[in-house]
């Protein structure tokens, strides 16, 4: 890699974060390219040499998310044991997430309104749970799982329930409104009766 080269994915580097910073601090509202030109101390051209426009920005700073969320969640999916003892293992990494890194994960599960941040978003979160769909698989091959569902369906299912209850989870008090532990839920899935 040329000098050229190295200063220009360092720029690159510098003006993601500052984006993810602004993100976490004051919310998705409040990214704009001079904000971010600002806070990377660089001119606003620079940010659409290395990204490009708001919209990219944005889903640069999710496919950074997306890689953060999968050192939490690669070793669940890749761990020794049941498959049970995975899908636990995978629950408690994404809580892990959301909890460790609350700003990432709201990125994920809250897109912006951006067509573009939107669609790579949507595109990253299927190649992830397609990883628990696998799993959902094996389990329905060992009789463990209904085999009558549809695995994309309940990996669907399972996701947008968890994000639901990781959202409660952020609110004071929780949904009852009264005082929460603030452990990460986890779920279970089991055959039809048990």
């Amino acid at each position: 890699m040329t000098r050229t080269q190295q200063r220009a994915a360092e720029n690159r580097r510098t003006v993601i974060d500052a984006a993810r910073e602004i993100i976490a601090t004051q919310g998705v509202e409040a990214l704009t390219l001079e904000a971010v030109a600002e806070k990377a101390d660089v001119v606003v051209q620079t940010i659409y040499n290395r990204v490009g426009g708001r919209s990219a920005l944005l889903t640069a700073v999710a496919e950074q998310a997306l890689e953060q969320s999968r050192v939490y969640m690669d070793p669940a999916y890749e761990a020794d044991g049941t498959v049970e003892e995975r899908m636990m293992l995978a629950a408690n990494a994404y809580a892990r997430f959301a909890r460790e890194r609350p700003h990432e994960f709201r990125i994920l599960v809250e897109p912006p309104n951006e067509p573009e941040a939107v669609a790579r978003i949507a595109e990253l979160t299927r190649a992830q749970n397609a990883r628990l769909t696998a799993v959902l698989r094996e389990g329905m091959a060992a009789g463990l799982i209904r085999a009558d569902l549809d695995p994309d369906d309940v990996t669907t299912a399972l996701w947008a329930t968890f994000n639901g209850l990781l959202a409660l989870a952020w609110r004071p008090g929780g949904p009852s409104g009264k005082p929460r532990n603030r452990r990460p839920p986890s779920c279970r899935v089991h055959r039809h009766g048990e």
